[in-house]
């Protein structure tokens, strides 16, 4: 006596599998296409754009420290000629100080340079009364 269990299981045995028929036109290759190659093609995109992103920040890096290595000499070379400028304008006020002197007693005062051979005094006490 066979069951009814028995026989539902032997209808429900899976069907083999058809291989699918190539469509008309077009030619089969035999080997199914590998799906892993695309993804390794956009893989390789990825580390290539990271690569030049990479590169992309160091070569700013490296322009900015140049840069900081020029503003650097500039701010040396700006604090040296304001030193230089510092010593020339005392050397000026310096020099055109007696000079002015010199011409202001001339002109203001009558006075002339006394010469050096001869020495003379000048009594400065008041006068008796």
């Amino acid at each position: 006596m066979v069951s009814w269990a028995s026989t539902a299981r032997a209808e429900t045995a899976p069907l083999p599998r058809r291989r699918p028929q190539a469509r008309p036109g077009t030619r089969s290759s035999g080997s199914p296409k590998a799906v892993a190659r695309p993804r390794a093609f956009g893989g390789v995109i990825w580390i290539v754009l990271a690569g030049v992103l990479l590169a992309g920040v160091v070569a700013v890096n490296v322009a900015v420290l140049q840069l900081n290595v020029q503003l650097n000499e500039l701010g040396r070379e700006r604090i040296e000629l304001r030193d230089g400028n510092a010593r020339l304008r005392s050397q000026l006020s310096s020099a055109s100080a007696s000079a002015r002197i010199e011409s202001q007693a001339r002109t203001r005062l009558g006075l002339v340079p006394a010469d050096p051979a001869t020495t003379g005094y000048l009594d400065l006490t008041p006068p008796a009364k």
